[in-house]
């Protein structure tokens, strides 16, 4: 009869290769050699009768039956992981963070701040991974994923961060120009930059109920281009109040409209550990709200 020693024989080897991509990334994660993971695998690979992993000279493909049994496997021995992670104290927290957020806050917020949480805790390592993709976050392996707007994922956990409040603003060359607008309405006869999605314009939206779908000389699906086109003197633009706090502050960019309300989009952050987030990302999470908790949003 096979022992359950017997059965898990090469399931760290097999795992960390599928996730590094290479049996030499692999070995440095486990911290042994090439050839060691190398033949672990291929042991496992002839208990279990099926091939895996398929090799040649430069890369290496996981086959069908190595997804399955991935999907299968990846997630006890994450599970084995966060077991051992539950009982650590802060002070000992460590390991590898993997963290999904959109463009906006992962380059405006996340990126800036990881030096500081790096420091607090030495041995966590963050990966972030910067995308306005829904990532999958357990087919894809990531620990938590930001997500701003409404939520879909009803079946993970999520924890609020902010409302994140919209602004619009535009150069002061721009309205010496072309005057400031005093109204909704008035914004139907300027210049305005517009975000697309999905190939729409993004409509400029107020907390009272109002909306207007922009018009204007410049279209994009890039927030940060129409930061750059506004600051360029192009037009109006509707951004996030993160986003433009130093350009207002700098002089670079007015608040158009400012006796207006407007509305705010509230921003998460989710994962699907249930109550044994391992306790790297409890950490990151309040650092994450404490950071927030102190900005102009």
């Amino acid at each position: 009869m096979t022992s359950i020693l017997e059965k898990t024989t090469g399931l760290v080897a097999f795992v960390r290769t599928v996730d590094a991509g290479s049996f030499s990334a692999a070995s440095r994660l486990i911290g042994s050699s090439q050839s060691a993971v190398s033949k672990s695998v291929a042991r496992l690979e002839r208990r279990l009768g099926v091939r895996l992993i398929q090799r040649s000279t430069r890369t290496l493909s996981i086959t069908a039956e190595g997804q399955a049994y991935y999907e299968r496997v990846a997630p006890l021995l994450r599970s084995i992981e966060e077991a051992e992670d539950a009982v650590q104290v802060a002070s000992e927290a460590k390991g590898l963070l993997r963290v999904s957020a959109p463009q906006e806050f992962g380059r405006m917020l996340i990126a800036g701040w990881a030096p500081e949480f790096l420091a607090r805790h030495p041995r966590v390592k963050l990966e972030l991974n910067i995308t306005d993709r829904n990532v999958d976050i357990i087919r894809e392996g990531y620990d938590l994923a930001v997500r701003m707007g409404v939520l879909r994922d009803t079946e993970l956990i999520s924890r609020k961060l902010a409302d994140l409040r919209w602004i619009l603003v535009a150069s002061p060359a721009y309205i010496e120009r072309r005057g400031r607008p005093q109204t909704v309405e008035d914004l139907r006869s300027h210049a305005c930059l517009r975000y697309l999605t999905s190939g729409r314009p993004w409509p400029f939206a107020f907390a009272g109920g109002e909306s207007v779908i922009p018009d204007g000389p410049f279209d994009t699906d890039d927030s940060g281009s129409i930061r750059q086109a506004a600051v360029g003197s192009a037009g109006i633009a509707y951004q996030l109040r993160m986003t433009v706090t130093d350009l207002l502050a700098e002089g670079r960019l007015v608040e158009v409209l400012p006796h207006l309300a407007m509305p705010t989009l509230p921003a998460y952050v989710l994962h699907a550990f249930g109550r044994q987030l391992p306790i790297r990302g409890r950490l990151f999470i309040d650092f994450m709200v404490e950071k927030l908790s102190a900005l102009d949003l």
